[in-house]
């Protein structure tokens, strides 16, 4: 890239912001950040200290102390009890205050970067250049995370993924700190009756658009 090019993508759980938005870290040659990644391993940090997720000054120590090397374990920071830890501990304010300076560094990276989350587009990086809300349905997004667990092995219900969705969407979206809210200048796109393909494509489109719009 030649000149700074920032994308936001947020959105709920299993809408496919996070594949959206690592591919057009690819397309673009840009550095990508899953900052769900960094909340998860805050929760894990915290349980694998043996504290609970209820204490807040836990959470806050765990996420001061976070750096890079935690988020090599992608696979054990994928599965759905970290996804659920982190769902708990990003309501903190003192956490997310502890890893705001982290994900502002990332996104002011030379020429820019994509970072995909839950307030990229409000709080991480407002001035982003390209912003997408990416949502689908929670059934729809259910689905998907339970065949994604399914075909790792994992044993869950659909409905009990179903009420995970549900109940992950209604804490993130109602927390007092940077709750989960589309931008006023984000697009949305709704990937319910989408295949991914289909979906990058759309998400590429409103990316070559703002920056038409930018002269990048």
């Amino acid at each position: 890239m030649n000149r700074f090019l920032i994308i936001a993508v947020d959105g709920p759980a299993a809408s496919g912001k996070g594949t959206i938005a690592a591919r057009l870290a690819r397309t673009y040659g840009l550095p990508h950040l899953d900052t769900g990644l960094l909340y998860r391993a805050v929760g894990l940090g915290v349980l694998d200290a043996g504290g609970s997720l209820a204490d807040a000054a836990a959470a806050e120590a765990v996420a001061r102390a976070l750096d890079a090397s935690h988020l090599i374990d992608t696979g054990r920071l994928t599965d759905r009890g970290a996804g659920e830890a982190a769902s708990r501990v990003a309501g903190y304010p003192g956490v997310r205050a502890a890893l705001l300076a982290f994900q502002k560094a990332f996104a002011a990276r030379p020429g820019g970067a994509v970072l995909d989350g839950r307030d990229i587009g409000t709080v991480i990086a407002p001035g982003a250049q390209a912003k997408l809300y990416v949502t689908a349905t929670p059934e729809v997004r259910a689905m998907r995370r339970w065949k994604q667990l399914t075909g790792r092995g994992d044993v869950i219900a659909y409905e009990d993924m179903l009420a995970d969705i549900v109940r992950r969407d209604e804490r993130d979206a109602g927390r007092g700190a940077a709750p989960m809210v589309q931008a006023d200048d984000a697009v949305l796109l709704d990937t319910t009756e989408m295949d991914i393909e289909t979906a990058f494509d759309a998400a590429r489109r409103i990316v070559e658009a703002a920056r038409v719009r930018h002269g990048l």
